[in-house]
């Protein structure tokens, strides 16, 4: 049976998106005549944590760890608060940022280069060097961010000239945040140059979504697939679904990630409908800037809100079953037209209609009409989205708010493992 070692930082008990796509690919693997063997960091800092998730990992798959050194520690010591924000990806305007964030930021930025895990990369490349030769491992799979992650298959390849295949869950040089790390021109270079190293140096590439493979072909030979991410069929005891008009964003909601449009047209329906002020409500599962929540309640909807703060994956699940729509937001960008949140697939399998905002050209949205899962708005379609809320309200008053999707099979995990096992057999 053919040997892979898989590189991640996120494992179980970590939560939120970053931990699923490995993990269930791990569990479907053997069946595909793979045998995997995942390398994890000992002592970890995840900023969310789920412990139910460790009942899912496979119990016969070899799992090794090595102690990482990371600086959280040394920044908590100046502001605990403020480096479990940023550490959740939750960063607050320019404009309301402390002095100490904006120095945090700048380290993170320009000293932790491409990230703060950095420190576990020679280590890593130490360890993993001898226990590759003495188990006969055939392929090498780095996944990040974190993008130091690549770094330790790139020195592993240098090394021992072994296959490597670099796995993009998000892209790098352009992803959103790194304008707010107050990267110098020399930072920013610089991690152009690790980007085309990898980029160059592996042998496969995989990617999310068409979007970064689209942008990674115009700056790599080397081979692309993609694999978005997916969702795992879960039997759940049936629910029933709220009797209120709930809408129901999973997930994180970063302070670029709000549409006013959305917040706007939700005010003028409360306003205008007695019925629709009545029943709505908003569910928000997960971590919120304040700056979101602060603009929600800017448009008189504090009544209307539900926070229901991080909740673990079944629960989440049971949420999206129930909820009568489910929401999802992109950033209005040029760069986040590739992302397709993880969120998405899972909410196919709740077959609850999908209510879309995002980026003109989203790569989401072509799932979502694919599927025929639901519909997706751009920031500036305020009639067009208002109409549909309408829609689905009026719907809902007559118990007749369903979701017919189809074609949703092909994200089952099992199915887009079937896909990478034949990459990787190439």
């Amino acid at each position: 049976m053919k040997k892979v070692l898989i590189i991640s930082y996120y494992w179980p008990p970590s939560g939120g998106p970053g931990v699923q796509r490995w993990l269930n690919f791990v569990k479907y693997l053997p069946q595909n005549g793979i045998k995997p063997i995942v390398y994890i960091p000992q002592n970890p800092t995840y900023p969310i944590v789920d412990n139910n998730l460790i009942t899912e990992t496979p119990k016969e798959v070899t799992i090794l760890k090595q102690p990482i050194f990371e600086p959280y520690g040394i920044a908590k010591k100046l502001s605990a608060s403020a480096t479990n924000t940023m550490s959740k990806g939750i960063l607050p305007k320019e404009k309301k940022q402390t002095f100490l964030q904006q120095f945090l930021l700048w380290v993170r930025g320009n000293l932790f280069i491409p990230d703060a895990r950095k420190f576990w990369i020679t280590p890593s490349v130490k360890f993993l060097s001898t226990y590759i030769k003495e188990n006969n491992i055939d392929t090498i799979i780095t996944t990040g961010p974190p993008h130091s992650l690549h770094l330790i298959g790139w020195q592993l390849k240098k090394k021992l000239n072994t296959t490597w295949v670099a796995d993009f869950r998000d892209p790098w040089t352009t992803i959103g945040y790194h304008k707010k790390l107050k990267l110098s021109n020399w930072t920013k270079n610089r991690h152009l140059q690790l980007e085309q190293q990898v980029l160059d140096d592996s042998d496969q590439i995989i990617v999310t979504s068409w979007g970064t493979k689209r942008e990674f072909s115009s700056k790599t030979v080397t081979p692309i697939e993609v694999i978005t991410n997916g969702f795992e069929p879960v039997l759940l005891p049936k629910v029933n679904l709220d009797s209120k008009f709930t809408i129901s964003h999973i997930g994180s909601l970063l302070s670029e990630r709000n549409p006013k449009v959305l917040w706007e047209v939700l005010e003028e329906l409360i306003r205008e409908n007695a019925l629709f002020s009545k029943y709505f409500q908003l569910n928000l599962a997960g971590v919120v800037s304040e700056h979101i929540i602060e603009n929600i309640e800017l448009y008189n909807l504090k009544k209307n809100i539900n926070l229901l703060g991080y909740i673990s994956h079944t629960e989440a699940l049971q949420l999206q079953r129930k909820s009568q729509v489910l929401l999802l937001i992109e950033i209005d960008s040029e760069l986040t037209k590739a992302i397709i949140p993880g969120k998405l697939f899972e909410y196919l399998q709740a077959k609850r209609p999908i209510l879309g905002i995002g980026p003109e050209g989203a790569d989401f949205s072509i799932i979502l009409k694919q599927t025929n899962a639901g519909v997706f708005f751009k920031y500036n379609q305020k009639a067009a989205l208002k109409k549909q809320l309408s829609y689905y309200f009026e719907e809902y008053l007559n118990q007749n708010l369903n979701c017919y999707s189809t074609g949703i099979k092909k994200y089952t995990r099992e199915a887009l493992t079937k896909q990478l096992a034949k990459v990787l057999e190439k």
